[in-house]
């Protein structure tokens, strides 16, 4: 039984280097799946501070360009190693650098295309989700001008 008495706000990091590959890591708190670095906003910390800290924490990076993805609940689910009720911030960001340092939270990490990342079998779900989120977004942002194009075109072959 947790002990926990409201839920707890988190951020999530989609890092993405150079190569617009994003980083997971495997950890023990997710049943060794695949997910992304994040944690807990501490108090009197904006939520662009805890990304930041919990980049360098996590992963040794310094990350740039922060962009709000979505949220999503966690509520006591048993992937998690405990329970927990959490409220997932999720944010894209970049990075210059492809060196990671992982601190004691995971033990492994990859950099991956997102699109081959949401196939993997060993990738957590919520972060999954998010990865299908961003995609659909990437592919609306570049097919909107094309839409936008061909109604101009169609108005104009009408006139």
């Amino acid at each position: 039984m947790s002990t926990q008495q409201f839920p707890e706000p988190t951020v999530g990091l989609f890092i993405f280097n150079p190569k617009g590959e994003i980083l997971l890591v495997k950890t023990h708190k997710w049943k060794n799946k695949y997910g992304i670095p994040g944690g807990h906003i501490e108090l009197h910390e904006t939520t662009e501070q805890a990304c930041h800290r919990e980049a360098m924490e996590e992963t040794g990076l310094a990350i740039y360009d922060l962009e709000f993805i979505r949220h999503d609940e966690y509520v006591f689910d048993k992937l998690f190693y405990k329970p927990k009720h959490f409220i997932f911030l999720d944010f894209a960001c970049k990075t210059k650098s492809t060196k990671v340092v992982l601190n004691n939270e995971a033990q492994e990490y990859l950099w991956i295309k997102p699109e081959k990342a949401v196939k993997m079998s060993t990738l957590e779900p919520y972060a999954k989700k998010t990865i299908k989120i961003y995609l659909q977004r990437l592919s609306d942002a570049v097919s909107t001008p094309q839409i936008l194009q061909k109604l101009r075109r169609s108005k104009n072959n009408n006139i």
